[in-house]
């Protein structure tokens, strides 16, 4: 996978903009970025998008800015020379990826069959859209589909939601999903950027899912551990269980046989994706991390790391759900 892809993989989410005046394209990308998604594929379906990629790609030169419904060689020129970081399309023209290719632009061509898929893996491609996604199958269709081809991975556009979002996520084919729900062309065209804005961080709590998991309390040793770890137990009516290193009272709350990160101890923090949400925190929100604290499981995706800074005393963490 190359950097942009893997670029728009920890995004997870690729806003698919039509836009009809170019004159809005800035504010909608600062909209955009302020709600958390620093990505847009600007759909080749008005006669605004190459200028609109281009003023955004001016003004925000770090955004992920894409051509989407791109359908001519002609519109990939148009695209490249605005700025245009990736091409999407709604099917899959060998013509168009062959020219793509020939150019050095990321190209991601729709698919819905296994033999579209063939056609992409004989292109030398490792990862295409499957559209539209909702209409053609869903999450289950791509489950079943993809199981005989390897490493190819899939960006699922139409009919993405909030609601059905994270269904798509979870599966590790996924790289990110495409979607217009956080912007809909009436408020492009009303010009309602703090609705954009609001949908935009709506749609990345989302994603993201971050909540409580445990709260860990520092002990000087295993004794006093046992005892506050049981007085929990008792409050919550909850099991006592011993680890190595901890003893457990419910799921909910760690006590440390021997202090710990954390002057007082850590708080646990679950989310849907470690990765994510780390880009998201660390842009977005300028968190900073310990990556010496970083776990990964056997396939090296992050699975838990610690905050560099603590919060009341306590270490945070973030840990895959």
């Amino acid at each position: 996978m190359n950097d942009l892809l893997k670029r728009l993989s920890k995004i997870g989410i690729v806003p698919v903009v039509t836009i009809h005046n170019a004159d809005l394209a800035e504010n909608l990308a600062q909209a955009l970025c302020k709600g958390g998604l620093p990505c847009a594929e600007i759909t080749f379906r008005t006669e605004a998008a190459a200028e609109a990629i281009k003023r955004i790609i001016a003004k925000y030169p770090d955004m992920c800015v894409g051509a989407g419904t791109v359908l001519t060689t002609q519109q990939v020129d148009a695209a490249v020379e605005a700025g245009a970081k990736f091409i999407v399309s709604p099917g899959l023209n060998p013509k168009i990826v062959h020219y793509c290719q020939e150019k050095g632009v990321l190209m991601i061509p729709g698919t819905s069959c296994p033999s579209d898929l063939e056609t992409a893996l004989e292109l030398g491609l490792d990862t295409v859209k499957f559209f539209p996604a909702e209409q053609s199958g869903g999450i289950a269709k791509i489950k079943a589909m993809s199981a005989p081809y390897g490493n190819l991975k899939f960006m699922p556009t139409g009919g993405i939601n909030a609601e059905n979002l994270n269904s798509y996520l979870s599966n590790p084919k996924i790289i990110a999903c495409g979607g217009s729900w956080m912007v809909p062309t009436s408020l492009v065209d009303a010009e309602n950027w703090e609705e954009i804005a609001r949908l935009t961080k709506e749609a990345v709590r989302t994603m993201l899912g971050l909540e409580l998991r445990h709260i860990g309390i520092n002990a000087e040793n295993e004794d006093q551990a046992v005892k506050i770890a049981e007085r929990f137990a008792l409050l919550f009516g909850s099991e006592v269980k011993c680890g190595n290193s901890s003893i457990f009272a419910g799921k909910e709350i760690e006590v440390m046989k021997k202090p710990y990160l954390g002057t007082n101890g850590h708080i646990a923090i679950a989310v849907n994706s470690v990765e994510r949400a780390v880009r998201y925190l660390e842009e977005h929100l300028g968190f900073t991390f310990d990556e010496n604290t970083a776990k990964y499981d056997d396939k090296k995706n992050i699975k838990a790391i610690y905050l560099n800074e603590e919060i009341g005393g306590f270490a945070i963490h973030l840990m895959q759900k």
